[in-house]
């Protein structure tokens, strides 16, 4: 019996999410902290309005995020540069560096995954995967959408 793509795409996500929780056993970093923390590596300083936009949760929570990353040592508020009434979220110096590692681990992963494909079959799984995450995002976009249609409410 052949396996549906979609079976495969969730053993893969179960995959990630085990490794992820290994990998911060005993850190106190939950995922919700560990993807606030990447969307400062790339986005840099960034309000907590900024933050909660891109983590796609509410001010309340993202207020608890960044507490709880301020109060282990991850992140500092500093003064915005440009407007007295906000402040910044940004990564600590132990924070970069840790992130640091964590993305030089993600080269090293993405070299390991992409070994146990054939050379040859590497740009096909690539577009593969792409066309996947593109048509998923425009399902859950049609989703949303239809859903703020009948409901009224926006999500």
């Amino acid at each position: 019996m052949t396996t549906l793509l979609l079976d495969r795409l969730l053993q893969i996500a179960d995959l990630f999410q085990k490794d992820m929780a290994r990998a911060f056993d005993g850190s106190g970093l939950t995922p919700a902290r560990v993807h606030l923390l990447w969307v400062l590596v790339h986005e840099g300083p960034s309000t907590q309005q900024a933050l909660a936009r891109a983590c796609d949760v509410s001010a309340r929570n993202i207020t608890g995020l960044v507490d709880g990353l301020e109060h282990s040592g991850h992140v500092r508020r500093t003064p915005h540069p440009t407007d007295r009434r906000a402040v910044l979220v940004e990564l600590t110096e132990q924070a970069d560096e840790m992130m640091r590692r964590m993305q030089r681990e993600h080269v090293e992963l993405n070299d390991t995954l992409l070994a146990a494909i054939a050379p040859e079959d590497r740009e096909a799984v690539d577009r593969g995967l792409t066309g996947v995450a593109e048509r998923l995002s425009a399902l859950l976009a049609e989703a949303e959408a239809a859903h703020e249609r009948t409901s009224g409410v926006r999500s």
